[in-house]
């Protein structure tokens, strides 16, 4: 009997890369993940949702899908640990879709070895963290690795949310002129953890970002609606890659200014002490908003008297001038060129 052959393509050859390893660039949201990304996992999954590369899939029925793996070190933090970042996370990224979330899964990778007290300070945490969010979870799995295999908690979690009546979250609609909003301050996330790791002190705590910013991008798309084209949270890689990622999407350039972007003064001395720029460190509790300039100013205006956006920014707008591109002005006057974090800046961030 003949065979009948699919009429899929399963001979996927290796493409040429500049790489023959993975290492931990790969893993830091900028430029060393999407050419992982783009050499292979775009291409050979390629479909309507997830060739949109956003923080998640907006599907048939008004539906918002994440899904989000951290493995956060140390998993205690100033400000949070891995379980609450856990969340907050996957939280986070229904909300950017524009959706309001309803249930999670919460999946733990346990090592052996890891003392109960620490997995229940992680587990009480997340119980925390729902019960702010206003968000259950429904179903989750656990598994256990050998000592030497893990480091202590992975965590996994994927979302499912409604998304907003009045949302029209689309890469597509952002044009020239729309406006940039930063919902706070730059940075704080990446510096609290590397205090931790580095045994560093400063004159005041820093402490993480991490929340949930669902109920206060709902209340822009209540008010707002269509006038806001997009959101991103500046997780990996921070606010720089985020907007090369959308210059690259949209085909239009970015243009922000440095003496806007909101940085509180004990993290901007930190970045400056540790040779870090801030545009490119993690954060957990801020998010980015392409808005249309016509209520731009009421946008920024109505933020500012929430907590989440109490020290909200406009930072820039989308030009059509170098199309792909982030430049950035700078306090005394120059322009240079924001690229997309190259390599690994701070592992193992998120």
């Amino acid at each position: 009997m003949e065979n009948k052959k699919s009429p899929l393509n399963w001979e996927c050859p290796l493409p040429e890369l500049d790489f023959d390893v993975i290492t931990l660039g790969h893993g830091s949201g900028g430029l060393l993940t999407n050419k992982l990304l783009d050499s292979g996992v775009f291409d050979l999954l390629s479909n309507e949702y997830l060739d949109k590369r956003h923080d998640g899939a907006i599907l048939p029925g008004g539906l918002a899908f994440s899904t989000d793996s951290f493995v956060v070190s140390p998993i205690f933090f100033p400000g949070g640990n891995i379980g609450e970042l856990a969340i907050n996370g996957t939280v986070n990224d229904l909300a950017m879709c524009g959706a309001i979330p309803k249930y999670l899964s919460l999946s733990f990778i346990l090592e052996e070895g890891l003392p109960v007290a620490k997995f229940w300070d992680v587990l009480v945490s997340i119980r925390k963290a729902c019960a702010i969010a206003g968000v259950p979870v429904v179903t989750g799995d656990t598994k256990v690795v050998e000592r030497g295999k893990g480091d202590q908690i992975f965590i996994n979690t994927t979302g499912i949310g409604q998304v907003h009546p009045r949302a029209r979250i689309d890469p597509q609609r952002v044009g020239a002129g729309d406006v940039l909003l930063l919902s706070g301050n730059l940075a704080a996330h990446g510096i609290a953890i590397l205090s931790v790791r580095e045994g560093l002190s400063f004159e005041s705590d820093i402490l993480s970002d991490t929340r949930s910013l669902h109920r206060v991008v709902g209340g822009l798309l209540d008010r707002f609606g269509e006038g806001i084209k997009l959101f991103r949270d500046p997780t990996r890689g921070g606010v720089a890659t985020a907007l090369n990622e959308i210059a690259r999407d949209t085909r239009l350039g970015v243009e922000i200014r440095q003496d806007d972007l909101p940085i509180d003064e004990q993290v901007n001395s930190a970045c400056e002490i540790l040779g870090l720029d801030p545009l490119y460190v993690a954060n957990e509790g801020i998010f980015l908003a392409w808005v249309d300039p016509a209520i731009a100013g009421d946008c920024l205006a109505w933020l500012r008297q929430t907590e989440e956006g109490s020290q909200a920014a406009i930072i820039g707008e989308m030009v059509p001038e170098h199309p792909g591109k982030v430049i950035l002005q700078s306090s005394i006057g120059g322009r240079r060129v924001v690229n997309m974090l190259p390599g690994e800046q701070l592992p193992r961030i998120c």
